[in-house]
């Protein structure tokens, strides 16, 4: 058995060793300005159909809410809660047949298709993993070109809770297979405005 005073010797030792060592002062590398795509919409629509992910019109999305397909609806986007039918739950347990959630983005990334989202944005953080579909409404303004863009506008965020969504759950852990939908919604539709 090793006595405290000898495990703090040990601790000691080697951050004494840690300290003494001599090392090259290095300055942090710059990041190059990236050159951004000429049409950063263009861009993101090809990022999400590479997701998996669709890229449709707010009338498109209003056709689909119509026609019946999705049974229960949850949406946090005003201009389209006539088509809720789901009340906000305390538990998100009670979200487990959800057909459908709308919520809005805060802004996409050109470069790989990932949409910005954060609590407020959600009204409760399992609705995008717990909802079968998932819609969200994003600003075409709202673009930036690469995710280095993106953290600098995080960075000044503050939000208790955010997350970026890029296109629907998807794993290829399962003897290589791709599976759609295994640990989240089994489709995106971007409704970008």
């Amino acid at each position: 058995m090793v006595s405290k005073e000898s495990e703090m010797s040990s601790r000691e030792h080697i951050l004494g060793k840690i300290k003494a060592l001599k090392l090259e002062q290095k300055s942090v590398p710059t990041i190059p300005d990236f050159e951004a795509p000429s049409d950063l919409a263009a861009q993101f629509q090809r990022s999400i159909l590479g997701n998996k992910g669709e890229v449709i019109t707010l009338e498109g999305l209003v056709e689909k809410l119509e026609s019946g397909i999705f049974p229960r609806v949850f949406s946090t986007v005003a201009a389209l809660n006539d088509f809720s039918n789901q009340d906000l739950p305390t538990d998100s347990h009670d979200f487990s047949n959800l057909d459908l959630a709308i919520l809005r983005g805060q802004f996409g990334v050109a470069e790989n298709g990932a949409i910005w989202m954060e609590d407020k944005d959600l009204k409760l953080r399992a609705i995008p993993f717990i909802t079968e579909h998932l819609a969200i409404l994003l600003d075409t303004k709202s673009l930036v070109a690469n995710m280095h863009q993106a953290y600098t506008k995080i960075g000044s965020a503050e939000a208790g809770f955010g997350l970026f969504i890029a296109g629907p759950s998807k794993t290829a852990d399962i003897e290589q297979s791709l599976v759609i939908g295994a640990h989240g919604a089994k489709s995106l539709l971007v409704v970008l405005k």
